[in-house]
């Protein structure tokens, strides 16, 4: 049985604009945001393509549910989980 995984990701800009999304296939939705595949998108229009954060998950429910959670939190309460896993806030591709 193949094993599915999920991701909860926040990506952003060099202005500080952030984005939080959901994915089964972290690799190629960050190519989707990188070169703007979903011209009329947010993250096109604001040009966010650094991957700050991300979470894995097995479950799709357990992700969203996370997602939603993180969206409705302040800006400084989203830059501190950012921060724990990346304090200097490099695009983590590398």
């Amino acid at each position: 049985m193949k094993r599915y995984l999920f991701y909860v990701y926040i990506v952003g800009n060099y202005t500080g604009t952030l984005y939080i999304g959901v994915t089964n296939n972290l690799q190629r939705r960050l190519s989707q945001h990188t070169f703007s595949t979903f011209k009329d998108s947010f993250t096109s229009r604001y040009r966010i393509k650094r991957l700050l954060y991300f979470e894995e998950f097995n479950d799709i429910r357990v992700a969203i549910g996370r997602e939603k959670q993180i969206k409705r939190w302040s800006r400084v309460k989203k830059l501190d989980l950012i921060r724990t896993k990346n304090p200097s806030f490099e695009d983590l591709r590398g």
